[in-house]
């Protein structure tokens, strides 16, 4: 059996190490893999899907914000803001969609339908999305290059917590138990670092009419935003619908998108792999129906994702097959699990990963 072929559904023995990349190969393979997608017309846009996805999107965020007018000074709100966060949420996958240019044959159109829905209706910064997942899809799990798994609240690889002292070395050795608790307040930072990454670039010459417009749909949703709250609801109310709000849509966002490549192998700065390996190997899709694609977006198929960004949506599940067969054909592990399975395959890596700080209780002081 080759490297390509072992089961690398929680990584390689110890998910807390790196990865030694399977050989170097000529990417012939994914040229022909690419053919045959492409010979199958599953790159080809989706008008009309689109067209009904957005329609349908915007007409529910709006009914929402709706309901929040009519219902008023009430703590009934508490599920409004309940509602609004998976709205958030499913409006932040077109931007997803769009980013990654699956709605429109134009740049153009897929940039304008991305700032409108992530920087207007959701807050969340398109451009500083957009750097920052590109680097990610160039280099998943690869140590230094893909900024998801850089060094942070959550540490991904034992070389990220050797060095942890006091509060952040006891964070480390309880990452698994507080993963989900912490994901709660992932809205914040994503609005935060959005923030904070459009104020920092506003002074540079380079795109400034793009950066204004983007600056100005941020601006325009957080006035929106909480002059809306403080406006109906009583400020005690306000407070708490924002923190339920803001919190579930952290929780939401991050259980989508912690299954994709978390727990699965991870590769050192330098490693040399080729393109459809790098992308195969490091991430994991999740079983399911079609009311999971609603719920994920489409990112319960990471692995044809990874492959194929500019890909839409619909066209994902009819690829996996596809990509299946040709993985098994060329020897290439293929990870696909349960969405629960797929959570505590991520609990296992982080719990191994803190496990030095568990050995060394005195860093806590």
């Amino acid at each position: 059996m080759t490297t390509d072929t072992i089961d690398r559904g929680t990584g390689p023995g110890d998910p807390a190490r790196t990865t030694k990349p399977p050989p170097t190969r000529r990417g012939s393979d994914y040229a022909a893999l690419s053919r045959e997608v492409k010979q199958s017309g599953l790159l080809k846009r989706r008008p009309a899907y689109y067209s009904a996805k957005v329609g349908a999107n915007l007409l529910l965020l709006a009914a929402g914000w709706t309901a929040f007018a009519l219902i008023g000074q009430s703590w009934w709100q508490l599920v409004t803001a309940a509602f609004l966060a998976v709205m958030f949420t499913q409006t932040a996958f077109i931007g997803h969609d769009a980013g990654h240019h699956q709605i429109a044959a134009s740049k153009r159109v897929n940039n304008l339908l991305g700032r409108v829905h992530a920087d207007l209706l959701v807050g969340l910064s398109y451009g500083w999305w957009i750097s920052k997942h590109t680097r990610h899809h160039a280099h998943p799990n690869q140590v230094d290059r893909d900024p998801d798994i850089a060094d942070g609240a959550i540490a991904f690889t034992q070389d990220q917590v050797r060095d942890r002292r006091g509060a952040y070395a006891w964070l480390g050795r309880h990452q698994a138990q507080l993963f989900f608790p912490m994901l709660l307040l992932e809205g914040f930072a994503l609005h935060v670092a959005g923030v904070r990454a459009t104020l920092d670039r506003t002074g540079t010459r380079t795109g400034r009419a793009t950066r204004l417009a983007e600056a100005s749909m941020l601006t325009a949703h957080i006035v929106g935003y909480l002059g809306a709250l403080f406006l109906v609801l009583s400020p005690l109310q306000a407070v708490c619908f924002l923190l339920v709000h803001q919190g579930l849509f952290g929780l939401y966002m991050g259980c989508s998108f912690a299954p994709n490549h978390k727990g699965m192998p991870i590769f050192a700065k330098d490693d040399k792999i080729d393109f459809l390996r790098r992308q195969v190997l490091t991430s994991r899709n999740i079983r399911g129906h079609r009311l999971t694609d609603l719920a994920l977006g489409g990112l319960n198929y990471q692995i044809e994702h990874h492959l194929f960004p500019s890909m839409p949506r619909p066209s994902l599940r009819h690829a996996q097959e596809l990509v299946r067969t040709f993985c098994a054909r060329h020897g290439i592990a293929y990870h696909e699990t349960g969405l629960l399975d797929s959570y505590a395959q991520v609990l296992r890596h982080l719990h191994a990963v803190g496990g030095p700080l568990r050995l060394r209780p005195e860093l806590e002081y």
